[in-house]
């Protein structure tokens, strides 16, 4: 052998030399860590609504009795805090539970997979609201158009798309909807807040919302405004047809106030009472439902002692 080549020897680490493959598995193994709530962010954009209502009371109960029981997952930020991605309800059940710390699973992630994960995890829950699917379909489909046009193996679910499907079919596929549905949920939003309230609140209806997306904001307003004003929401074909107008640069208040007023298919006739002269008998905060119940058996129970008092006589 000439003197002078250097041998090249792989020689193993420290970690290796004095500790068992046992223990070295056991190491890169997720385990649950206790982490104090106050040093986890939640995500950004995140686009559930976390409600402290009914349901988040009991839940905190539930976690006073028998603590967290499913941990939460969280990714380690640079600055050394954490954020959540996925567990937002329990860590605020915890909060109002009294709780100081929740169980933690801390693991490695991009920020395309900790949005798939984030979104995924929640789109579980047995009511979602279309606004809550319309921003969390709108970043999962970004994440996983980014990740197909990665070559690495976290993308490999999302490269299906080369086999002829675009992104859009295979969110379709994974949440049980169709790819035109989708869109459809997407193009919510582009709705001012106050109009995807609505849609939330059940006063709108999904398709006719879809449609009142494509008008510019200004357009928008305008439309909210001429519908608190007549007391209304417009149907599917009205709703076509405000968007056609603003199609071609001939949609204006006075437009709008003319197509809200046309008389729909079956409509149904309605008596306004004005707000204020209703509110003083109503605790604040009480919904439009609960008033009209109340209103309609008060006058039944009207209408029932007035015929008392003719058989009486």
């Amino acid at each position: 052998m000439p003197k002078n080549k250097e041998l090249k020897l792989e020689l193993p680490s420290v970690d290796e030399l004095f500790t068992t493959e046992e223990e070295r598995l056991d190491a890169n193994r997720e385990k649950v860590q206790e982490i104090p709530i106050d040093q986890i962010e939640d995500f950004p954009n995140h686009p559930f609504k976390i409600k402290e209502d009914e349901a988040m009371s009991e839940m905190a109960e539930s976690i006073k009795e028998y603590g967290v029981l499913v941990p939460v997952l969280v990714r380690q930020k640079a600055n050394g805090s954490y954020e959540m991605v996925a567990g937002h309800r329990r860590k605020c059940a915890s909060r109002l539970a009294g709780m100081k710390e929740i169980p933690c699973i801390v693991r490695n992630l991009t920020d395309d997979e900790a949005i798939i994960i984030m979104i995924d995890s929640n789109l579980q829950r047995e009511r979602i609201l279309p606004s809550e699917k319309a921003y969390a379909y709108k970043m999962k489909l970004e994440a996983m158009k980014r990740q197909g046009k990665r070559t690495d193996l976290t993308s490999t679910p999302v490269a299906r798309k080369l086999k002829g499907k675009e992104s859009a079919e295979i969110l379709g596929e994974q949440v049980g909807e169709g790819k035109d549905t989708v869109r459809r949920y997407i193009r919510l939003t582009e709705l001012i807040e106050p109009l995807l309230d609505l849609v939330d609140e059940n006063k709108i209806a999904f398709r006719p919302a879809v449609e009142l997306s494509y008008l510019g904001k200004d357009e928008q307003e305008q439309l909210l405004d001429a519908m608190q004003y007549e007391d209304c929401t417009p149907s599917l074909a009205q709703a076509t047809k405000i968007k056609q107008f603003s199609q071609e640069n001939k949609l204006s208040e006075a437009v709008i106030l003319s197509i809200l007023q046309e008389e729909k298919p079956n409509q149904v006739e309605k008596i306004k009472i004005p707000k204020e002269r209703i509110s003083k008998f109503f605790p604040k905060g009480t919904p439009e439902k609960k008033i009209e119940e109340t209103i309609v058996k008060a006058l039944e129970l009207y209408q029932k002692r007035e015929r008392q008092k003719q058989s009486a006589r």
